[in-house]
């Protein structure tokens, strides 16, 4: 004869979990199938339906209805197997069954955590084809119904809605498959506080080095590959509860640059400190080239580059400016000899504080200053751009 027609409706109870590793979802629902059997009628005036348990769907026809892409699924059985038949005098059925099936999900991560996500559960009879059984929603999307305090951690559910169409296979044919679909937009402020917050912090800490002296090496080192680790541990703890994609994600994008912005502030202070040496091994070849002692012991002689202490300039304070003339064949060098005999208490300290001063403007390298600027205008401008293309 004809196919029978067999309606289903879904209550779903509950979203049990969502595995981003595992990509798969696990609902708990309550299933129900609506057809009609003559050859259960019974002549009745007292009772409008009969209801029985699972004992008599071992003895009956009912439809062999699965869930395509399971992973894994099995009907309650406490305290008994969650199953209910009913019959209607007419010959019309309802079978209800409280499951819980794991399926898999294909999810795209190229977005996470800025992602949203869509699942399928797919309903299909096993062995009949569409000329024997037909596989319907009984009410459209009004089939599908959702207990109100279903909720995730890590995700909104935005909405359920109900499909259907045709599946074929090459060896049996075409088969109706029901479809329960069902959209989740993952809530972002948990990977704000565990991800971008930190990241964004160890950039920013960076660029502290950037204000030290170039000269104090073990504070600079030691803050740029702290940073540097760091950053490593904040990649390696987001990609282990990740599953192994082939792809970019948007929050390696954004850890990588971190990364990187990291990465660059220690090579900056390398550069730096490359340069600082080349600049002082020019100076000692200088100075080494045109000795001067004019009268003076060498050590009591000076180069005017502010490098210093009070002590130095006080020693100087027992030589007369006769004592300190330069020599006419080494005009070429400026060196500048300080008597401080004849001057004043407060004058020699303002002398020494304008020379503290540019002691200090000259251990701050060109590169430093340009890259307090540069490092945090070009990260600005990165996240400008990030979180407009991903919002």
């Amino acid at each position: 004869g004809p196919a029978i027609p067999v309606g289903v409706d879904v209550q779903v109870e509950s979203l049990d979990s969502i595995s981003e590793v595992d990509m798969d979802f696990t609902m708990t629902l309550y299933l129900r199938h609506y057809w009609k059997d003559e050859r259960l009628s019974f002549p009745s005036t007292t009772n409008k339906s009969m209801t029985f348990d699972g004992r008599l769907v071992k003895k009956i026809w009912v439809p062999d209805v699965f869930f395509v892409h399971s992973k894994r699924s099995f009907i309650h059985d406490t305290t008994t197997d969650n199953i209910m038949l009913r019959v209607f005098p007419d010959g019309h059925v309802l079978y209800s069954m409280r499951i819980t099936v794991t399926a898999m999900c294909n999810m795209d991560f190229s977005r996470f955590p800025l992602d949203s996500q869509t699942c399928s559960l797919e309903l299909e009879s096993y062995a009949y084809t569409d000329e024997d059984l037909m596989l319907y929603w009984k009410n459209g999307n009004e089939s599908l119904k959702t207990d109100e305090k279903i909720s995730l951690s890590q995700f909104l559910i935005q909405k359920f809605h109900t499909t259907s169409r045709l599946a074929f296979y090459s060896s049996t044919g075409w088969y109706n498959r029901l479809y329960i679909n069902f959209t989740l937009r993952r809530h972002i402020f948990f990977f704000l506080l565990q991800t971008y917050f930190p990241a964004t912090l160890m950039v920013m800490l960076s660029w502290v080095s950037f204000w030290i002296d170039r000269r104090a090496v073990p504070a600079r080192v030691s803050l740029g590959i702290t940073t540097v680790l760091t950053m490593s541990t904040i990649i390696t703890g987001v990609n282990a509860s990740m599953p192994r994609v082939s792809y970019i994600k948007a929050v390696d994008i954004y850890l990588w640059v971190s990364f990187v912005f990291v990465f660059l502030s220690v090579l900056e202070y390398a550069a730096v400190n490359y340069l600082t040496t080349v600049q002082e091994r020019k100076e000692r070849k200088l100075r080494e080239r045109f000795p001067c002692t004019c009268g003076i012991p060498h050590s009591k002689t000076m180069m005017l580059d502010g490098n210093y202490s009070e002590s130095d300039a006080n020693s100087l304070a027992g030589y007369t400016r006769n004592q300190m003339v330069p020599e006419e064949e080494n005009q070429e060098k400026l060196v500048v000899h300080l008597a401080m005999s004849n001057e004043s208490n407060s004058s020699r300290k303002r002398g020494l504080k304008g020379h503290v001063g540019l002691r200090i403007i000259q251990n701050t390298h060109a590169i430093d200053k340009y890259s307090r600027l540069i490092f945090p205008g070009t990260y600005i401008f990165f996240n400008l751009i990030y979180w407009s293309v991903f919002s």
